[in-house]
């Protein structure tokens, strides 16, 4: 077997994928499977702009269990990427300096391990969308897959979109024959010998954590930046005081930062208000603009969505709680958006009932809820049609999906550009077992025929 790590360094965590794939002559794509993932504990890597070389020893726990994950003998042949996502891109408009700084750091601590570390870089949100993309139809086996008997084969099937969202950003990709007239958003991959002509944007600031403070800013400008403020949003029962620094410490919110010293407390009280959540979410998409024949929201172009989708990240999440934790099904928009009224309504001591584990999180997915419906249907224009062709998934089979496998299959060249030979693929064994197979075949086949002929002659006597 050989070995390939990729540390994901997102903008709330950082999570460490081991994969491990056969190491025959040829490129064995199709078989690549996950075989450790380690989370870092603390937040992101960009959350220590003050503090570099702490991003780099938060890294340690997780490259010690890789060290112990991947055979020793192995260790110097595994290569061992970073990749930094919208966390580490809004660092990098905020202080570019500090963003250097840390990447600088993280990549000191993964030279000093016996792997074959092969860079830390920050990814363009284009890029997230196209690996997340590549790793879901890569799982999937809708590029390539291996027959019984060994060989490559196209399995014919239409490529799945794949929509993503993260803490900072998210991001929608999807192969299109509708022409795209933004020519930023065009994406043209060869695999197999294949061409596919793909869509893809990335939205920043519009991934989970970022959406709630734009959400905090919103309705503290609505009151006027006064000492106790009312949030929809949040359950009843639920309030908290937060510092205003908390809040305008990211270049989301930056623009709407009031003239008040940010170490001033606000107070904010949950008032469970699904209605008027979801106009004040609403607010934070600007739906209007748009220079093209068609946009999403924010003036950006989009096809229109078109196949099967795998929404994943918080998209997973965010459904799971309301299937698991609330007990609703999400099959239509106005089952998602009946769900999301409901958590709205749902007192602070009642959600804390149903779920003790999730307390952090529990206080938002009103919030976060009523945002990927809106996402989902007034942003890429889901329909009671086209909504029940996504798919909200955490996995493919055993490995997880997003942008981390799809990079490092395109650094390792394992995905080539040209139609596989099938019958390089053909294995030894499988060609004996067929060969065994015929002679067992004929072989039983002339048994019978003679068994058939005395039985005959017998009945004629």
């Amino acid at each position: 077997l050989q070995y390939g790590i990729v540390l994901d360094a997102g903008s709330s965590h950082t999570a460490m994928f081991i994969y491990k794939w056969p190491a025959d002559k040829e490129n064995d794509t199709g078989v690549v499977s996950e075989h450790g993932m380690c989370d870092v504990e603390g937040p992101g890597i960009s959350s220590y702009s003050l503090n570099p070389p702490a991003a780099g020893t938060s890294l340690e726990h997780c490259l010690n269990q890789a060290l112990r994950d991947v055979p020793k003998e192995k260790h110097m042949g595994t290569p061992l990427y970073l990749g930094a996502t919208a966390g580490m891109r809004l660092l990098n408009i905020a202080d570019p300096q500090a963003s250097d700084a840390v990447l600088r750091t993280v990549a000191a601590m993964l030279k000093t391990y016996p792997f074959d570390f092969r860079g830390a870089k920050i990814l363009s949100g284009e890029e997230e969308g196209v690996f997340g993309w590549v790793t879901a139809n890569y799982l999937l086996e809708n590029f390539i897959k291996r027959g019984w008997l060994g060989e490559w084969i196209q399995p014919q099937k239409k490529t799945l979109g794949a929509m993503d969202f993260g803490g900072a950003s998210t991001q929608i990709t999807f192969e299109t024959r509708d022409m795209i007239e933004n020519p930023r958003n065009e994406v043209m991959l060869k695999l197999y010998g294949q061409t596919y002509k793909v869509y893809t944007h990335s939205f920043l600031c519009y991934g989970r954590d970022q959406v709630l403070k734009r959400l905090l800013s919103k309705l503290l400008q609505a009151e006027s930046y006064q000492g106790t403020v009312s949030h929809p949003c949040w359950p009843k029962g639920y309030n908290k005081s937060l510092l205003l620094h908390s809040i305008y410490d990211s270049p989301c919110t930056e623009k709407e930062r009031p003239s008040l010293a940010l170490n001033t407390t606000v107070t904010l009280v949950g008032t469970g208000n699904g209605n008027l959540c979801a106009l004040h979410v609403s607010k934070l998409f600007d739906f209007t603009s748009c220079s093209f024949s068609r946009c999403s929201f924010d003036g950006v172009f989009q096809p229109e969505v078109s196949g099967n989708f795998i929404a994943f990240s918080a998209f997973f999440y965010t459904v799971d709680f309301i299937q698991t934790v609330m007990g609703r099904p999400v099959h239509l928009p106005s089952d998602l958006k009946d769900a999301a009224n409901t958590i709205c309504a749902t007192s602070w001591s009642e959600l804390l009932q149903k779920a003790p584990k999730l307390e952090k999180r529990l206080p938002d997915y009103c919030a976060v809820s009523t945002f990927v419906y809106l996402l989902t249907t007034k942003g890429y224009s889901f329909n009671n049609h086209s909504f029940p062709n996504i798919a909200f998934q955490k996995k493919a089979g055993e490995t997880s999906i997003g942008w981390a496998l799809g990079y490092m299959l395109n650094l390792t060249n394992m995905i080539p550009a040209e139609k596989l030979s099938s019958h390089k693929s053909m294995l030894y064994s499988y060609w004996v077992i067929l060969i065994l197979l015929f002679v067992v075949t004929t072989l039983t086949s002339l048994v019978t025929a003679i068994c058939l002929l005395r039985h005959s002659k017998s009945s004629i006597i």
